[in-house]
């Protein structure tokens, strides 16, 4: 069995996302990005990033006087890791009841209730 990720906070989420979209990036590109949408200090995304290099979930090189990040495990392994937890944590393992929370209590659009309908198919295959 695989041992399960750390718990990964909002803030680490959103980091995450920005380096799996460019591939790698520096602080201050990320703090650059996140700029955009609140205000942080560039320091909080420093101490952030060393957080996610510590975990195992970014790698780092240096490049001059800057640190590039990248992600050390890929996005759909992560994510695999983290629902893996909250399976095991939220709903004691039982998949169909996560599955019942969710699309019970989520607006879920025609589209997208479209998708998990296909899913299922698949899976009865």
């Amino acid at each position: 069995m695989k041992k399960s990720l750390a718990p990964v906070g909002e803030s680490e989420m959103e980091i995450l996302h920005i380096v799996w979209e460019r591939g790698e990036a520096s602080v201050a590109e990320v703090h650059e990005q996140i700029l955009t949408t609140r205000k942080v200090a560039y320091t909080t995304v420093m101490t952030i990033m060393k957080k996610l290099s510590d975990k195992g979930l970014l790698t780092y090189r240096k490049e001059g006087v800057s640190y590039i990040y990248s992600a050390a495990k890929p996005e759909s392994e992560v994510k695999h890791g983290l629902l893996r937890n909250m399976l095991t944590k939220v709903f004691k393992g039982s998949h169909s009841e996560m599955v019942q929370s969710l699309v019970e209590n989520e607006s879920l659009s025609e589209a997208e209730r479209r998708e998990i309908e296909e899913a299922i198919t698949k899976l009865k295959r």
